[in-house]
């Protein structure tokens, strides 16, 4: 008589594979927030991180099978072996994505990822401060795109995420000398292109509305207060959005004319809600309730003039985006 027990050895071995599934899948996603922020940064699309997501989960799987057979030894900080496995799965999918870049129409811009709003106080956990920090913002991941992949992943893992030389080395299976000297080239690359500082939220939100304002009201003489003379502005449609530009546009009256073109031509059902996008205070604007366009201002380090504008109106990176800010 069946008394509940397992009298099989298939099924006990069944039951302990199913047991170690459960096991591996509760620590991969105790750590999906950290690894999600850490692939992002390197490759600035969503779609291509949660591929990668799913690659390292794949190996982390496999790789805990070949733990229980023999002669292979158990992961002992499964933190560091998932770093190092979606890192390095990134670092491969690069070559596609720099193929897809060759034959990207007009400006690439990232992908817009709406971060939660920045609270008061210390925050603990890296995966949230490193989405609040002001490196992975959409001007900086600009920015990074300057650098080689191997650079890219040395500075972000270091100057984002605070991980050590010696820790990067062993992710990168690379000498701690050689990573100090990635180093070393990525800090004065970004350095050089963009100065470190630190806009305060409040200040770049009330500029995003005042900016927003003007430029879909065709306030042209606030415009003209609030644009820096070099302003430049980036306009991503991927070659589908009809009123995109192909090339960037610098200079304040180019821009004043290209925003009042912008304006004579949006729908009339614009519904504008302000977000914080990779953590910056930004507008996420609707038409019909669809995604219609992220707008991101960077402003200059000595003023609150508005020196870089960022809009993302290509459809395929708007996908992600909710409707509902509530939700």
């Amino acid at each position: 008589m069946f008394d509940g027990s397992f009298d099989e050895p298939g099924e006990a071995r069944a039951a302990d594979e199913a047991e170690r599934l459960d096991g591996a899948t509760r620590v991969f996603v105790s750590h999906r927030e950290l690894l999600f922020s850490i692939v992002y940064n390197l490759l600035a699309s969503v779609a291509d991180t949660e591929d990668v997501l799913q690659e390292t989960w794949l190996s982390w799987t496999s790789r805990l099978q070949r733990s229980d057979e023999a002669g292979h030894e158990e992961v002992q900080n499964p933190r560091a072996y998932l770093v190092r496995i979606a890192v390095n799965h990134a670092l491969a999918r690069r070559a596609s994505i720099t193929r897809r870049r060759e034959t990207y129409v007009g400006p690439w811009l990232p992908e817009p990822l709406i971060t939660e709003e920045m609270a008061a106080g210390p925050v603990s956990d890296t995966a949230e401060r490193a989405l609040r920090a002001e490196s992975v913002s959409l001007a900086m991941l600009v920015v990074l795109e300057t650098l080689t992949p191997l650079e890219r992943a040395v500075f972000v893992l270091n100057e984002v995420f605070g991980y050590a030389h010696t820790e990067i080395a062993d992710i990168l299976k690379r000498s701690p000398s050689a990573v100090r000297q990635l180093a070393h080239r990525a800090r004065g690359h970004v350095h050089a292109r963009r100065p470190r500082y630190q806009t305060d939220p409040r200040v770049q939100a009330e500029v995003t509305e005042r900016f927003i304002a003007a430029a879909l009201g065709g306030d042209l003489s606030s415009l003209l207060e609030i644009l820096a003379p070099d302003v430049t502005m980036w306009t991503d449609g991927g070659g589908k959005v009809r009123t995109a530009g192909l090339r960037p546009v610098a200079g304040r009256e180019k821009v004043m004319r290209l925003l009042a073109g912008y304006a004579n031509r949006a729908p009339h059902d614009l519904d504008i809600r302000y977000r914080p996008v990779n953590g910056d205070p930004s507008a996420v604007i609707f038409s019909a309730e669809a995604p219609y366009a992220v707008l991101v201002v960077d402003l200059e380090p000595t003023s609150d003039r508005v020196q870089g504008i960022y809009a993302v109106t290509n459809p395929d990176k708007l996908g992600s985006l909710n409707s509902d800010p509530d939700e």
